[in-house]
């Protein structure tokens, strides 16, 4: 189920027109503040129409830091995004935060991943491990995810 419904919305591991409208709509969601803190909007420079982008995204916390993951992979537009930016974006959660974004390196990742699965079931579809799969397990696939550390600018 969870295959066809991801194929359905990604097809090439790009979101196709309904996931770029239920996108729209959580993202609108997620910048007025109304669900739980986790569930942020992403804003950030476009890399070609350097206009402003917004992606709704799960938020994991860890070790009382904040990380971002990219469930489809480092070819994701808000990834190549932030990295074209320098990492600097914003946070809409009910208000503006403006961060900058740090790529964690590949052998810190599994933790942060497995706890990412924790709090973003529809990630699950997207990344090739169980959301209890063991640490190790989750290493290998580690370089495929790549996760950011949320850091307020000031």
């Amino acid at each position: 189920m969870y295959a066809a419904l991801k194929r359905g919305l990604y097809p090439n591991g790009r979101p196709g027109p309904l996931a770029r409208w239920l996108n729209d709509g959580w993202a609108a969601l997620h910048t007025l503040g109304i669900a739980p803190d986790r569930l942020v909007t992403l804003e950030v420079v476009g890399r070609r129409s350097g206009r402003r982008i917004r992606f709704p995204l799960v938020m994991a916390m860890m070790d009382g830091e904040r990380y971002l993951a990219a469930m489809l992979g480092p070819e994701a537009l808000w990834v190549r995004n932030v990295e074209a930016a320098g990492g600097r974006a914003r946070l809409l959660h009910g208000k503006r935060e403006e961060v900058r974004l740090t790529l964690v390196p590949v052998e810190a990742r599994p933790r942060l991943i497995k706890a990412y699965l924790q709090v973003a079931p529809g990630a699950r579809p997207h990344i090739a491990v169980d959301k209890d799969a063991p640490l190790e397990s989750i290493a290998g696939i580690a370089a495929q995810v790549p996760v950011f550390r949320v850091e307020r600018i000031t």
